[in-house]
């Protein structure tokens, strides 16, 4: 696989030292050079497996949860049904098929996917093949009207800066790159940054020595789709790894192969995320006009789904080696020690609505 290294090295010999959320965006997005445009990313030939790739328990109950969200909005037709970031279409693919079992709900959905990679998206039309779906650059182009989206690690991928609390104030790490060695390196920009301007106050406080993450484009999109849900009505559901409060610290990280990579070495060869600020979505979200509603751990949401039931049913007169892989991706998906506690499920709704599934007490179970 060769790496954007090249390109980013004259960038910089241009521009000079360039904002982390430039350097993410050509190592991720170059059209030949970058990691979605060469790596298969998602399952075992990958890089990384999400939790549609690990079990249909997971797609399966999010198309609950919209068809169930639909019917309390009133059963809006047209309804947009749109996904951030599709993946392979897997979990498309399994929302629709559970949502059918809600009388009207398919026929009413136009089917939107948000997609900037050729290379996810043939695997997506692949998938949804004969699911009428319309493809989109970016949110900005779907149609208006009442909608329900669905963001599963997304916002992770977003861009993002990285901003230093320093005896002088705050100022932006750059990436430089250091002919010596050969390496992109972290430097420090010497004026304040007007990004200092989204901290929120707690971490605005910290000491000298603290690090900030902040993220424009995932703070410009919590807030395009607050918006939206405002004048239109709907739902989102945003689901992905991260604080519920926002806090100091780099959480940037790079994975190649399942594992650890340094995040400024081979820039293309490796994909970049940063944990998410729940808060700071939910601010931008509900200073735009929605309403917020967690987030609670994906664990404590699935359960509230009724995902225990859902796996008994799957393991039910199967072999005992598929019943085990039923319960060992149970396990994956809800436990503590796994993806239950780290990540973490936000939605924004309509001021309108009720509190969606999910949020609700563990009985009141779809």
């Amino acid at each position: 696989m060769s790496d954007a290294s090249d390109h980013l090295r004259r960038l910089i010999a241009l521009k000079g030292p360039l904002s982390l959320a430039e350097f993410m965006t050509e190592a991720l997005w170059h059209p030949r050079d970058g990691y979605y445009a060469q790596s298969p990313v998602l399952g075992a030939a990958g890089d990384y497996v999400t939790a549609p790739e690990i079990s249909q328990m997971f797609g399966e109950l999010v198309g609950l949860w919209c068809a169930v969200t639909w019917d309390v909005m009133g059963r809006p037709a047209p309804l947009h049904l749109v996904e951030l970031g599709p993946g392979r279409g897997t979990l498309m693919a399994d929302a629709l098929r559970a949502a059918e079992r809600m009388p009207g709900f398919r026929e009413a959905a136009a089917l939107h996917l948000v997609e900037a990679s050729p290379r996810l998206r043939a695997f997506q039309e692949k998938t949804l093949a004969a699911q009428g779906a319309h493809w989109h650059e970016s949110f900005g182009t779907v149609p208006e009207g009442p909608f329900i989206l669905i963001a599963n690690e997304f916002f992770d991928a977003l861009p993002i800066l990285h901003l230093e609390r320093t005896e002088a104030g705050w100022r932006e790490r750059l990436v430089d790159y250091d002919e010596a060695s050969g390496q992109f390196r972290f430097t420090l920009a010497p004026h304040p940054s007007p990004a200092e301007a989204l901290l929120p106050p707690a971490v605005a406080a910290a000491a000298p020595g603290s690090i900030a993450e902040v993220s424009p484009a995932g703070l410009s999109l919590a807030s395009a789709i607050g918006g939206r849900l405002a004048a239109h009505g709907g739902a989102a559901l945003i689901v992905d790894y991260g604080a519920g409060e926002s806090r100091t610290g780099a959480t940037l990280q790079a994975l190649r192969r399942h594992k650890r990579h340094d995040a400024l070495a081979a820039p293309g060869t490796a994909d970049l995320t940063a944990h998410v600020d729940f808060a700071a979505l939910a601010r931008a979200a509900t200073e735009a006009g929605a309403s917020v509603h967690g987030p609670v751990t994906q664990g404590a949401f699935l359960r509230r789904l009724g995902i225990a039931r859902r796996a008994e049913r799957l393991a039910a007169g199967a072999s005992p080696a598929h019943a085990e892989a039923v319960g060992a991706a149970l396990k994956r998906l809800v436990d503590p020690g796994e993806m239950g506690t780290l990540f973490k499920v936000l939605t924004l709704t309509h001021r309108d609505l009720p509190t969606p599934a999910g949020f609700l007490p563990p009985e009141d179970t779809i």
